[in-house]
């Protein structure tokens, strides 16, 4: 295999690790929009600042997010737009096969590029 396909499949399979689960996701929604602190990520996901400080840690380590301190806040912002790109076309894939299903909408405009 190519040496750049090779980074390129190992830099998505880390960032896939990242929204293996529900709170990844939230995490990643509630970050579509901008830079936030922890506390406010905390608040969006409804989750515990352990869990969630977790998950923002795994997601900085694997370089889908970066990391800002601002005395003893830390605020967390969307690394590489593509990570988004990757989750607007899984929820829109997610959200078409719903509607042939006949399931309603559920809150994925955050990430869709035009709403």
């Amino acid at each position: 295999m190519e040496p750049e396909l090779e980074r390129v499949l190992t830099t998505v399979s880390a960032y896939s690790r990242c929204w293996r689960s529900r709170r990844g996701l939230k995490i990643l929604n509630a970050l579509c929009e901008g830079e936030r602190s922890v506390n406010d990520v905390v608040e969006r996901v409804s989750s515990t600042q352990t869990n969630v400080s977790r998950h923002l840690n795994l997601m900085y380590s694997r370089g889908v997010l970066t990391r800002r301190r601002d005395g003893p806040m830390t605020f967390y912002a969307i690394a590489d737009e593509n990570v988004v790109t990757l989750c607007r076309t899984a929820l829109c894939t997610n959200r078409q096969h719903g509607r042939r299903q006949g399931n309603p909408e559920q809150g994925v405009r955050r990430f869709m590029a035009n709403g």
